[in-house]
């Protein structure tokens, strides 16, 4: 009994040692963009420029993505046909993801920030979700791992059919933004106002020596907690905070109040300093959308608003484990309450019925993760 238990202990503190030298891995490799509100803000800019100034720009880098590849589930498409509560929202993937050249825009390298943007085409308002980076859910091949996988095998395809898969959503356009955006983007609208807390001051200025490396900038400290305007490197790296208590769920929650911040100095923006944010951002923004789905955007863009945001999985219904080599991950207890919850949260539907597919998904997910929950129980 001795020899077992010593050996389980051994064989823990292993695993501890190797956890903690994967996440000092990705620490030092990752200088995460989050994909900031791009559908109202980024993608406004780059039709403004090429439609009001006629530049011969090529503007972001597009591909089409065809809709039978993207695994909208076909309950959820007669749903709409039929006038359902989905009918008048338009639903676009927001990914952030590591990458230092052009190529890792399009695949190879994980979507670290994943949000969805739920517009209420009638109102104007705006829900935003975080789906937590490492949340096990069926990448959409079948094989279960961090969601975040999704986008490093198949790109920006893959991650989307991924968020439709589990999400019963019915998600067919996506921004992704490259290694700068984020910098630049606030930069150029002058900076954005976020109250740093105590705890958060700890560790603002370490994460923007590591971005300042990689960007091959300078840096200026922030002092003092409180209200106040961060530049883009400071605001980058308070979205980067992540240990401090709430950890990753808390850095999502930071991210979704930069992108607030930065709605609200995009309304105050005129049009040169938009168009000029857009000529340093380009290079950095991977779409699906075409002219004629920013165009219907922007319409009536001064009414566009955050009215609310969230995570997934909710709250209530998630918990965090060690999925063997799949390392910790982020478990919707009951991906359906989740898929309810979601659908509550995003389009109002109080009465919403799952599809067979997420109770399929939530059975696997169920069954591959109780050992590592009931281990911490």
């Amino acid at each position: 009994m001795a020899t077992e238990s010593n050996q389980r202990g051994t064989s823990e503190a292993g695993e501890r040692r190797a956890a903690a030298r994967q996440r000092e891995a990705r620490k030092k490799r990752r200088i995460v963009i989050f994909a900031i509100e791009i559908v109202v803000i980024l993608v406004m800019i780059a039709v403004l420029y090429l439609v009001m100034t006629h530049t011969s720009n090529e503007g972001p880098k597009r591909v089409e993505l065809k809709e039978e590849q993207l695994a909208i589930p076909q309950e959820i498409i007669e749903k709409k046909e039929e006038g359902g509560t989905m009918k008048g929202y338009m639903n676009i993937a927001l990914f952030g993801v590591d990458a230092t050249k052009d190529s890792q825009l399009y695949k190879g390298s994980r979507s670290d920030s994943t949000m969805i943007a739920s517009i209420n085409m009638d109102t104007g308002d705006i829900k935003l979700v975080s789906v937590y980076r490492d949340t096990y859910l069926n990448l959409g091949t079948d094989e279960y791992n961090k969601c975040n996988k999704a986008y490093a095998v198949g790109g920006a395809e893959q991650a989307v059919k991924m968020l439709n898969m589990n999400l019963d959503m019915d998600i067919t356009n996506f921004v992704t933004v490259g290694y700068k955006g984020l910098s630049e983007v606030i930069d150029g609208l002058g900076g954005v106002y976020i109250e740093v807390d105590e705890e958060e001051l700890k560790h603002i200025n370490n994460y923007q020596i590591g971005i300042a490396e990689v960007l091959k900038c300078d840096y200026v400290a922030v002092t003092k907690p409180g209200l106040q305007l961060l530049d883009g490197l400071q605001a980058t790296a308070y979205c980067r905070i992540r240990y401090t208590a709430g950890d990753d769920f808390k850095r999502a929650a930071r991210q979704r109040e930069v992108i607030k911040a930065l709605e609200e100095q995009a309304k105050k923006a005129d049009f040169e300093t938009l168009s000029k944010v857009f000529n340093e951002a380009i290079d950095d923004i991977y779409t699906s959308l075409d002219e004629e789905d920013i165009l219907e955007l922007l319409k009536n863009v001064a009414n566009y608003q955050i009215v609310d945001e969230g995570g997934f999985p909710e709250e209530s219904q998630r918990t965090v484990a060690n999925i063997g080599a799949k390392g910790s991950c982020v478990i919707p207890v009951n991906l359906e309450e989740n898929v309810i919850w979601l659908h509550q949260f995003l389009f109002e539907d109080e009465a919403y019925t799952v599809t067979d597919s997420v109770l399929e998904f939530n059975e696997q997910i169920e069954s591959d993760t109780a050992p590592y929950i009931n281990k911490i129980n």
